[in-house]
């Protein structure tokens, strides 16, 4: 990993590589979080001490005091991690993951009061046809009720969107120090619920080692490389395959099929986040040689 650590020379399909394969990692969690019997918050914490050694490792000698940035995008950090956990508890997980992939219409907010970036006509539908098709997506599992879940799932959108800006923010930084401060308060505020016990077993001791070393740890190292290299728009878009791939996990490891509405929402969210990838990088190229 640490040949990614510099800035230089990556481009932009590089690192929208990075965040496809950040979100693949990122999808496999619902899969995994089945696999463990215990609190939801302890189970989030203990992951983030996991993720916050790789991390530690990665940066050999982390400065955790460098600027109030990286302290935002650590406590936002925190807060996605913490309230998607509780809106899991509080609503259904089809609520939770759609309510907090609304995150794209706030980072357009975000990104011109922090970053100054634009968002363009490209950018603007893309941002609606997502939508569109996660609605499709979830048109088969949406419930009504659970209304403060719900309302708790929307701030935990909110907060992922705080986080890739200021994240992005830091890009002639070092970003992945927020992420690690980030996991560090996570673990904090979840030490409570840790030390209440009972624990898991020795299978879901080594699930959430994984989910902390790989599937949190190495994958947020990678998504803070990437959006060192992209606007922090398309470091939520591209992500949003997220959702997408996780009920393939578990189609490939339950046998549970999706819909068809599913299938189709799926396709729609694939083919706008990709043809505006594709459409970047061609405009790009085509810049470089004029």
């Amino acid at each position: 990993m640490s040949e990614l650590k510099g800035q230089g020379g990556m481009d932009r399909s590089k690192a929208v590589a990075l965040l496809i394969l950040t979100a693949t990692l990122w999808s496999t969690s619902g899969l995994l979080i089945k696999l463990v019997n215990w609190n939801p918050v302890a189970l989030a914490g203990t992951r983030s001490v996991f993720a916050a050694i790789l991390m530690w490792a990665y940066l050999k000698k982390p400065k955790l005091n460098r600027s109030g940035w990286q302290w935002g995008a650590a406590l936002a950090y925190a807060a996605t991690m913490i309230t998607f956990v509780m809106a899991n508890k509080m609503t259904t997980s089809a609520n939770a993951i759609l309510l907090q992939y609304t995150a794209p219409i706030y980072v357009v907010f975000f990104a011109r009061l922090f970053l100054n970036e634009k968002t363009t006509r490209i950018d603007w539908v893309t941002i609606i046809v997502v939508l569109a098709g996660m609605g499709l997506f979830f048109k088969e599992e949406l419930a009504p009720g659970a209304f403060w879940g719900n309302v708790i799932a929307v701030v935990s959108g909110v907060a992922f969107a705080m986080t890739a800006v200021l994240l992005r923010k830091q890009k002639d930084g070092i970003p992945v120090e927020s992420v690690l401060l980030g996991n560090l308060i996570t673990a904090v505020v979840a030490l409570p619920a840790i030390a209440q016990g009972p624990f898991p077993d020795r299978t879901g001791w080594l699930v959430i080692i994984f989910m902390g070393f790989i599937q949190i740890g190495l994958s947020y190292i990678l998504y803070s490389i990437a959006l060192q290299h992209v606007s922090a728009l398309e470091g939520i878009l591209v992500p949003l395959i997220e959702p997408i791939l996780n009920p393939i996990w578990v189609l490939l490891f339950t046998g549970e099929k999706p819909g068809m509405w599913a299938l189709v929402g799926g396709a729609v969210v694939l083919c706008a986040v990709t043809a505006r990838s594709l459409l970047l990088t061609l405009r790009e190229r085509k810049n470089k040689r004029s």
